[in-house]
């Protein structure tokens, strides 16, 4: 079993990038399960608060999203969420977009003096700096990602700043959604917008059918 390091004692902050975490648990082939994903944090230090990042399509009649982002509200996750961009690229194509970036960096700094250890669960490379800002401030940060997709999920630069990396495969047998019938407090499946791949600090990215 994989070890994490945080100690005991250490107050514990998980922040999740939706999008970006979705895209690398999507090139390994599994589903995450929110619920096993909160209760090991839980378990390895005194976890204060878990934020969850992702951007929501207004007047559909149906999100795909809107079950996850449900049960997360009601099963101790922090929900963070604003509406979508709309925008026709250069080739006429419909895309949404939805960037969380500066809702996430401001938060970790505002919660940063509660916390000991940040885990931040993305491989984009513009959270380098904020990253460095709160380890100046004497805070150890831990990214989650993957660099086993082709291309990798996490930016280099992300990798080499934080205090240390945890490999999203290797969380795999305690993360993972059971297939079948599993436990009645699982998380939903993770169904969200078709995202575009996420990787060293693009933006959230949408791909839409209607023209």
């Amino acid at each position: 079993m994989l070890e994490i390091s945080i100690y005991p004692q250490e107050r514990v902050g998980l922040f999740i990038d939706g999008a970006n975490l979705y895209a690398a648990a999507r090139s390994l082939n599994f589903d995450i399960d929110y619920k096993r994903l909160l209760d090991l944090f839980a378990h390895k230090g005194h976890l204060i608060r878990a934020f969850y990042y992702t951007a929501l399509v207004e007047d559909q009649e149906y999100s795909p999203i809107r079950p996850l982002v449900d049960w997360l509200d009601y099963n101790g996750y922090t929900m963070v969420t604003k509406p979508t961009k709309e925008f026709t690229d250069a080739f006429g194509r419909r895309k949404i977009k939805g960037n969380m970036d500066i809702e996430l960096a401001i938060d970790v700094m505002e919660m940063a003096p509660h916390l000991d250890h940040i885990v931040l669960f993305s491989g984009d490379g513009d959270f380098r700096r904020l990253v460095e800002a709160v380890q100046n401030k004497g805070k150890r940060v831990t990214v989650v990602s993957t660099i086993r997709s082709t291309p990798p999920m996490i930016a280099d630069e992300l990798r080499r700043q934080a205090d240390s990396f945890v490999e999203l495969t290797d969380l795999m047998p305690q993360i993972a959604r059971a297939h079948g019938n599993g436990p009645r407090d699982s998380s939903p499946r993770e169904e969200p917008l078709r995202y575009a791949p996420v990787r060293d600090g693009d933006d959230e990215d949408f791909d839409d059918d209607v023209s």
